[in-house]
């Protein structure tokens, strides 16, 4: 059966870090372009950053660049989503998705249960 878990998400203060992991199992994640996601209540879900299934390539939003940085692991079969100077706009519960085809996008075929992620003081 094929899984992304995810896990690290909680409450942090502002300014603080977290650090997201997206693990698979059923299948290697070698051959997989990964993407977070996030959705804030009553907010549609968007896409925080996205990496290449060689990890060659990368893309993250806005809103986060320069705080939020995507990387893997494939001898792990994981990818993280390192979060440094959290705001309380990034309280939202992230989502890890996978495809091996399709690339930062919202209908990639393998999809986690999501972590939250609260920022408050």
């Amino acid at each position: 059966q094929l899984q992304l878990v995810e896990s690290g998400g909680g409450l942090v203060q502002p300014g603080g870090s977290l650090r997201l992991s997206c693990a698979a199992s059923g299948f290697t994640l070698d051959y997989y372009h990964i993407a977070w996601f996030r959705q804030a209540p009553g907010k549609e879900r968007e896409g925080v950053s996205c990496i290449s299934s060689s990890g060659g390539s990368t893309n993250t939003r806005a809103s986060v660049k320069g705080r939020f940085t995507i990387s893997r692991d494939n001898a792990k079969n994981t990818v993280y989503l390192q979060m440094n100077g959290l705001k309380p706009e990034d309280t939202a519960v992230y989502y890890c998705a996978a495809d091996p085809l399709k690339y930062c996008s919202g209908s990639m075929s393998h999809w986690g249960k999501g972590t939250l992620v609260t920022v408050s003081s």
